[in-house]
């Protein structure tokens, strides 16, 4: 282990840090506009639960087919194919920028639905203008994500965390003026929220998009860089490998997604303390999907070198630090878990059941951490229809079921459900790194063979 972290650990973690950082600026969104809703009451941090779940679906949908332009480009950089990376630039731009905008339709057009799904009615009445109005917000990230996905792909990490933690410090601002009122602003609640996402989102596609314009390391490739140079093999390849891709994400946060109208059912406190055991979970696992982004970009770059040794090595690195930083978190989560729900709330009956679930969320930091570094180590051999099916067997066809027969049929309630979670997020790790041991084995192996006979032949011409 220590020799792995040794050879490897800092070029990841240089590569990791600043990614981990952009992660959280999505979901730090969300975190604070929890932790300021939840000053107005149980309903409104309900109402937040419920359109941040909902939302979650449609955003890591966007997000996850983004990825798809990072092993692209990191191969392309480690084979110095300046011509591919700009072709993969410009339609990677226009398929994301066309995709947030058909996310956002389709999920206004959804809004009615809410009110079919069990949930409390004053906890729609407040989610349904929420949502409509971060809606809008995913046409902005959808640009922000393909303009850092080009960036990442390239090993340049720091420059998307800046503008991520700038727009998150943005949004915690507008919040403070637009849900309470201030500056001579009218007090928006949690609409205020929604309208600060907006703005800072927006902030963020234009800052990116001005950054690489500006800087002259991407000089190369976006001087007069035609925005309607198309390449037939190219959108094939993001469009065929980058829905999946997004799918592998939404069945895990559908199975969250999902958990959370079960806890409607449950009532209003099971809810909003779901919200916040949630919303700390998110925490980590965003900063571990930094790590497994740093092990997309330097397998993927191994792979176009043909380096297969190295790429073992730099997956199996990204395991054992994802693993050390997820147990840190772990046990955060369960001796401070009182005093976690209550930043949120001064409920006693939610901080109670929250403080509980923090404790399964403890329980799943390592199943979370290694299954999201399998999904990354095997997006970056782009890798990507098996772990579909395998995160939909996983969290859909295992862990959901057996969370609704625990919750509902065997009475356990909220800590069922989350038994459930737990127990599709362990079979996805195991299976994940099982599969991509297997592959990159072979590829491994299949390099070998072809250089032992080259190898022979060298030695019979000197001999």
């Amino acid at each position: 282990m220590t020799d792995l972290l040794k050879k490897h650990g800092r070029k990841t973690l240089k590569l990791a840090l600043p990614v981990m950082m952009s992660q959280l600026g999505h979901i730090m969104v969300g975190v604070a506009d929890s932790l300021m809703v939840g000053q107005l009451g149980k309903a409104p941090l309900a109402a937040a639960s419920l359109a941040n779940s909902l939302f979650a679906v449609i955003m890591v949908f966007g997000i996850g087919t983004s990825f798809i332009m990072t092993p692209l480009i990191a191969q392309a950089d480690g084979e110095k194919n300046i011509e591919r990376i700009r072709i993969a630039l410009v339609n990677g731009t226009w398929i994301l920028l066309i995709l947030g905008i058909a996310l956002a339709i389709l999920l206004q057009a959804g809004l009615p639905l809410m009110h079919y799904i069990g949930q409390p009615e004053e906890v729609v009445a407040l989610a349904k203008p929420y949502l409509s109005i971060i809606g809008f917000s995913l046409i902005p990230l959808m640009f922000y994500q393909a303009q850092r996905q080009f960036v990442e792909g390239l090993s340049y990490t720091k420059e998307a965390m800046y503008i991520s933690v700038g727009a998150n410090i943005l949004n915690v601002i507008f919040n403070y003026i637009l849900i309470f009122g201030k500056l001579g602003f009218p007090a928006m609640g949690l609409n205020g929220a929604g309208v600060s996402t907006l703005i800072s989102r927006i902030i963020m596609a234009v800052a990116i998009f001005m950054f690489i314009k500006n800087n002259h390391r991407f000089h190369s490739y976006t001087h007069q860089l035609n925005p309607f140079q198309w390449g037939a093999k190219v959108i094939g390849r993001i469009l065929r490998l980058g829905f999946p891709m997004g799918m592998q994400f939404t069945f895990e946060v559908t199975t969250f997604s999902m958990a959370a109208i079960m806890m409607g059912w449950l009532g209003t406190v099971a809810l909003a303390a779901h919200q916040i055991a949630i919303n700390l979970a998110s925490v980590s696992y965003m900063a571990a999907t930094g790590i497994s982004s740093a092990a997309t970009i330097r397998v993927g770059n191994q792979l176009g070198q043909k380096d297969y040794h190295t790429m073992r090595e730099v997956s199996f690195t990204s395991y054992q630090m994802a693993l050390i930083f997820m147990g840190f978190c772990a046990l955060a989560f369960v001796v401070f878990r009182t005093q976690l729900a209550g930043l949120y709330i001064d409920n006693p009956e939610v901080i109670h059941l929250a403080a509980q679930l923090l404790i399964m969320a403890g329980l799943f930091q390592l199943s979370d951490g290694a299954q999201v570094i399998g999904l990354g180590s095997l997006r970056g051999i782009t890798d990507v229809k098996a772990p579909t099916i395998i995160t939909l067997i996983a969290y859909w066809g295992l862990g959901l079921p057996i969370g609704y027969i625990l919750g509902f049929r065997l009475e356990m309630g909220a800590l069922g459900i989350w038994t459930g979670l737990l127990l599709g997020l362990t079979i996805a790790a195991i299976w994940l790194f099982y599969r991509f041991n297997k592959l990159s084995g072979r590829m491994l192996i299949n390099s070998q063979k072809q250089v032992s006979p080259m190898l022979k032949n060298s030695v019979d011409q000197n001999f």
